[in-house]
């Protein structure tokens, strides 16, 4: 019931109109057309007894012509259009019936009060006559010869006419109706396959993507919102496909990362524990776990800012300070590793003091991160240029360093997490590949930008932005 649901409110909906429609043109339509022919015979009537008067009854009473000829006249044009005429003196007896039944006598014989309600109304509408022609519709001239009355002439049809004319009428709108009820049909078909039809298509694909079936495409040869709407569910089909993989690639990532440090700890522990590793040696190998659990911290408080940030649950704490001050400060935690490696850290200001309003703990987060994979992938005897400046209303800071480069092909992936250049995988032994993911979350919570250029072998450089203290 719910699959068909679309088409069985069609079929219903198709039924009732043409239901309805059949039943208002042969009952309500039927009388309108009858009524409205009713009342084109009864002016008809009316013209052709006038014109019987002027043309053939005056003559007679003018004796221009005989009695016998104004007789064979009127059964001509009875005949001729298919009506009854009757011609009454001024005492109501007829001296022309076409039919012949009614000469020389009262009509008012046979159908009582006729003659007084037609010459009292003009007409007279579904009157009885007689057994041969049933009930009439007749209309009434009056004969007048020096301002005389001389008689009537009454020219009448049969109501059946009128019945018969009303059914054919009927039947040829009925026929027109049984093509307009296929054509009906034609127009609800096509409704059918323009809206149903697809969105049926379109909810089959829903569901399969719900079952983690993301393969399937939805095709649709039209321009319209279906279209536009099958679209949206391909694109998101394609996003969850992604974030699908994501997923996968993310657990994987970070199973292998854990799983490393966590088969190193626990089987130097368990060496020592065992005996296996001499007292002497044990020093060593507790550095290497120490190492390890570094690994480990620093990995597990990534990962916790990022889903912050991706879970909207961490809030900036926003504060105005010295971007300059926080720059020295940060570069000096890298004192002993630039001196091991012999790396100089170049730091260039505009002024000596540069306010910005952002959220000190993260924005130090983002400067140390920038700084140490700077370090990190530096040549020896090389230099490291950090430097800021005032651009409008904002205060831009660039991280450069000399060093080994990003490939082309992976500048748009860095900011992936977990992702890692070939190029740096040899020299980036304790990274976990979500720093500069952190770094990219962090800058665009403050509603700023992070960019990156680089040459493979020449170095790389990062800038970004943030808004410089109102001063007051």
């Amino acid at each position: 019931m719910q699959k068909n649901g679309s088409v069985i409110k069609l079929a219903l909906i198709y039924v009732v109109i043409a239901v309805s429609v059949f039943l208002l043109l042969n009952t309500f339509g039927m009388a309108s057309l009858r009524k409205k022919l009713v009342t084109e015979k009864r002016s008809y009537l009316g013209d052709v007894a006038a014109l019987i008067s002027d043309e053939y009854v005056t003559p007679y009473y003018n004796d221009v012509t005989k009695l016998s000829d104004m007789k064979r006249q009127m059964r001509s044009v009875a005949t001729f259009l298919n009506i009854r005429v009757c011609i009454v003196n001024a005492k109501g007896y007829v001296i022309v019936d076409t039919e012949g039944t009614f000469e020389k006598n009262s009509i008012d014989d046979k159908a009582e009060g006729f003659l007084d309600e037609l010459i009292s109304n003009g007409y007279v509408e579904n009157y009885y006559i007689d057994e041969d022609f049933g009930k009439v519709i007749a209309n009434v001239e009056p004969i007048n010869k020096d301002y005389t009355l001389r008689g009537y002439v009454i020219a009448m049809t049969k109501m059946t006419d009128i019945k018969a004319s009303t059914n054919n009428y009927l039947n040829f709108i009925n026929i027109a109706y049984i093509w307009f009820t296929a054509i009906l049909l034609g127009a609800f078909i096509i409704l059918y396959f323009i809206g149903p039809y697809q969105a049926a298509k379109i909810n089959k694909i829903a569901m399969e993507y719900s079952k983690g079936h993301f393969d399937e495409k939805i095709e649709l040869n039209t321009h319209d919102e279906y279209s536009a709407l099958a679209a949206t569910v391909n694109y998101m089909g394609e996003e969850m496909k992604n974030l699908n993989d994501y997923q996968k690639k993310f657990i994987a990532n970070v199973s292998h990362d854990f799983k490393s440090p966590l088969t190193s700890i626990k089987g130097y522990t368990e060496a020592m524990k065992d005996g296996v590793i001499p007292l002497e040696e044990q020093g060593k190998y507790l550095e290497i776990i120490a190492f390890e659990t570094e690994r480990l911290t620093k990995l597990t408080s990534n990962l916790l800012s990022l889903s912050g940030f991706e879970n909207g649950g961490t809030k900036l704490e926003l504060s105005v300070f010295d971007i300059n001050a926080m720059i020295k400060k940060t570069a000096m935690t890298f004192e002993g590793t630039c001196t091991k490696k012999k790396v100089t850290l170049n730091l260039t200001f505009e002024a000596d003091k540069e306010n910005v309003q952002a959220d000190f703990g993260r924005i130090q987060q983002v400067l140390y991160n920038l700084i140490d994979n700077a370090v990190k992938f530096s040549n020896e005897f090389s230099v490291v240029d950090i430097s800021t400046k005032v651009r409008g209303s904002k205060v831009l800071i660039s991280v450069k360093d000399h060093g080994i480069g990003i490939p082309a092909d992976s500048i748009g992936k860095i900011w992936e997490r977990f992702y890692k250049t070939d190029v740096s995988r040899g020299k980036d032994k304790k990274g976990t590949g979500l720093g500069l993911a952190i770094t990219k979350d962090i800058v665009e919570a403050h509603h700023e930008n992070i960019n990156v250029v680089s040459t493979l072998g020449v170095g790389t450089e990062f800038t970004f932005t943030l808004p410089l203290a109102e001063t007051s």
